[in-house]
């Protein structure tokens, strides 16, 4: 043994990954895992390189320059826009006030009665059920929800924002639970041991050691409600994304450039945030 270490000193590195074989056999097992999804998908990448599909893909990419740059378009973008950002944050902020309450009652750590190792009955129920409530929530897409609420409430930017609050409230539930069971938890139980409230624990053990991650993900899903208001507005629920539509089906390859621009600044925008507050935070 003690001589295996000078040998190997002399011989120098490894030429050939000494793991190569595991990694070949995973890498094959993936494949002939992924075949089957493949084919069921009918996944023919091949297709888009078809001449008439190149040509086709060409024309319309053209079209795209020079953008729409006209005083009257340019001030409906800017109004489409404000529009857009006031659905994803209003879509926002009715998510955090549906989520906050049922992360802190889904929540294991912040329950008293799990401090002695198993919860209670009663407490064991109402946490499941509000667990399948966020899923119940988060499994149904903002799109179809936004189809039944054009139903209900009309066309416009009403429905795209009850949309993206029932689905985004589920989904920050399930991730700030994450978050907050992933943390150092000896703060909270202490807290909770000592006689403080499911809030008091909450504000004081695990929210600041958690802020960070849950504004990040916050700033986050803010980015993706905004790019979610473009599939919104093709089924009429208001704002940029249903302008683009309409330029799409009339072929308006420099509007449709532009409000391209437009979106990709607001994603810039969003990402800049969330690196802003991270800072802060920090």
């Amino acid at each position: 043994m003690n001589g295996a270490a000078p040998l190997r000193a002399a011989l120098g590195p490894p030429t050939r990954d000494p793991a190569w074989r595991g990694r070949l056999f995973w890498a094959g097992a993936a494949l002939v895992l992924l075949w089957p999804l493949l084919v069921a998908t009918e996944f023919k990448p091949w297709q888009a390189f078809d001449a008439r599909s190149l040509q086709v893909t060409g024309k319309f990419l053209r079209s795209f320059l020079p953008p729409a740059l006209s005083p009257d378009f340019l001030s409906m973008v800017a109004r489409e826009t404000w529009r857009t950002v006031s659905i994803a944050t209003a879509g926002m902020t009715l998510a955090l006030l549906i989520a906050l309450p049922l992360t802190l009652v889904s929540t294991r750590v912040l329950s008293v009665s799990a401090l002695r190792g198993r919860m209670a009955g009663v407490p064991f129920v109402v946490r499941q059920s509000v667990r399948w409530l966020l899923i119940a929530l988060r499994s149904v897409p903002e799109l179809v929800w936004a189809l039944v609420f054009v139903r209900v409430v009309g066309l416009g930017p009403t429905a795209g924002v009850l949309a993206i609050a029932l689905t985004y409230g589920g989904m920050l539930g399930k991730v700030y639970g994450e978050i907050l069971e992933s943390g150092e938890l000896h703060a909270t139980e202490t807290l909770l041991r000592n006689g403080c409230g499911r809030l008091q624990a909450f504000c004081f053990g695990l929210l600041p050691q958690n802020a960070g991650e849950l504004v990040s993900y916050t700033v986050y899903r803010w980015e993706c409600a905004i790019r979610s208001t473009v599939v919104l507005g093709f089924v009429g629920a208001g704002g940029l994304g249903q302008q683009l539509d309409g330029a799409m089906k009339m072929f308006a390859g420099g509007e449709v450039c532009t409000m391209l621009l437009v979106f990709f600044g607001l994603v810039a925008l969003a990402d800049r945030t969330s690196a802003w507050l991270r800072k802060v935070l920090a």
